[in-house]
């Protein structure tokens, strides 16, 4: 290999690297074992590293709903052998209707006829809707919530940051928690592309849409809806009916357990007219048939770099997140209408009657007056150090939420708490109970 690339030595290869920085020596590494003696030791390391398990209350963008091990199961089938991109239809029929169903559920969840193949994360489907307004309006300016993830607004300020002529204007968030429709008017002009809200807002809220989407459009602005728990649609009315012209969202919910922080998968919607279709980001399976009239699906639409001229392209995502899009679609499917509407009916049950007993201890407070909310909600500490209480909490085998100090100085008093289904009558009283002893 050193050959063929033109280097006649490893010291060579790594010459980039300056000496000083470079690890001199063997590494300090055991041995090689075979692989029965290398089961055994890594199995008394998980022995040893079972410590007490942490009854978490953490969301904040990733949230741990019940996955059934029936999808791992069928994520196994031949139909599904490869998550990679279906470029032969002859051989990937099942692999491309996965594709077609997914795009069909999440179109249903956010209530507008057209939805991508999904992309890396709600990150990047926010960042890429924001792209997408622009080049619908031809204008530069995006007005993002602060109701808006906070590394979802990171994601799209580094999106739009490279050129001179895409700016991103932040708006602060209301006394409830939500969108400020005052301060969004303010700064609504003639050269806004789109406005980027939460849906349910980062802190718990949840907004009513119309209103925003009536002054974006009264600018000739379009309304972007960013979802980070779609289990919340199963009780909110679809943003799309709500006047947002393209709503993106977090699908791990649906798709995966948390796993250190991801992996996530992109939710992307909007309408469906020749306009929209050729500026959205990713790919489009569609419906045909083959050259006996049989039902088929292929890739109708690859508006990506890696298939067409760099120029065209309307995004640089050269992939999406097929294995998680294939497991969302499995665990939709499996919940059906009705369970996944009981599924959230529980994480507003259990919300409420959290948010009640905390609310009732002494010293505690609402963080904002939000009016509806689903799984999440902000309450100020007794003490006021969030970070303090999580300590304390923590060497109790309790996870209590996101200290919000760590995204706002001025947060530090307030807790960020998620409840799932999950959750049961007796981990709510636990928590209760050693918040009262904080």
């Amino acid at each position: 290999m050193l050959g063929v690339i033109g280097k006649s030595s490893v010291d060579e290869l790594f010459e980039t690297i300056p000496p000083n920085v470079r690890h001199q020596g063997a590494l300090k590494v055991a041995p090689a074992l075979d692989e029965a003696t290398l089961m055994t030791h890594l199995a008394e390391l998980a022995d040893r590293s079972q410590g007490p398990k942490m009854l978490s209350f953490l969301g904040a963008g990733i949230y741990d709903h019940h996955f059934p091990p029936a999808v791992d199961q069928l994520l196994l089938r031949s139909e599904f052998y490869t998550a990679y991109t279906p470029y032969q239809p002859e051989v990937a029929q099942g692999t491309l209707q996965a594709i077609f169903e997914f795009q069909t559920i999440v179109s249903e969840l956010f209530g507008l006829p057209l939805a991508n193949a999904s992309l890396y994360d709600g990150a990047s489907a926010t960042a890429e809707a924001a792209l997408m307004a622009c080049r619908l309006t031809k204008r530069g300016k995006v007005i993002v919530s602060g109701c808006v993830h906070p590394d979802y607004r990171d994601v799209t300020r580094t999106y739009l940051g490279g050129r001179s002529d895409q700016s991103v204007v932040e708006t602060p968030v209301g006394a409830d928690g939500c969108a400020d429709p005052a301060a969004i008017s303010a700064a609504l002009d003639g050269g806004t592309a789109a406005v980027v809200v939460g849906y349910p807002g980062f802190f718990g809220g949840v907004a009513d849409l119309r209103p925003l989407a009536e002054a974006a459009h009264a600018a000739g602005a379009l309304l972007v809806a960013s979802v980070g728990d779609p289990y919340a649609l199963a009780v909110l009315q679809p943003p799309g009916a709500l006047g947002a012209d393209i709503a993106v969202g977090e699908g791990q919910p649906l798709a995966c357990p948390p796993q250190l922080g991801g992996p996530g998968v992109g939710l992307f919607a909007c309408h469906d007219d020749r306009a929209y279709l050729q500026q959205l980001p990713g790919r489009v399976c569609g419906e045909t048939v083959d050259v006996k009239g049989e039902r088929g699906y292929v890739l109708t639409l690859s508006t990506r770099e890696q298939h067409i001229r760099r120029e065209r392209a309307t995004s640089n995502i050269c992939t999406n997140q097929g294995l998680l899009a294939l497991s969302l679609t499995i665990r939709t499917t499996l919940l059906g209408k009705v369970g996944f509407v009981a599924v959230a009916e529980q994480c507003v049950a259990k919300t409420s009657y959290l948010r009640e007993q905390i609310l009732a201890l002494s010293g505690y407070g609402a963080g904002f007056g939000e009016r509806v909310r689903f799984n999440e909600f902000t309450v100020r500490v007794r003490g006021g150090s969030a970070a303090k209480v999580c300590q304390k909490l923590e060497a109790e085998g309790l996870v209590a939420g996101l200290d919000l100090g760590r995204v706002r100085a001025d947060l530090a008093d307030r807790l960020l708490i998620a409840v799932t289904e999950k959750h049961r009558r007796e981990d709510l009283d636990r928590l209760v109970q050693a918040l009262s002893r904080v």
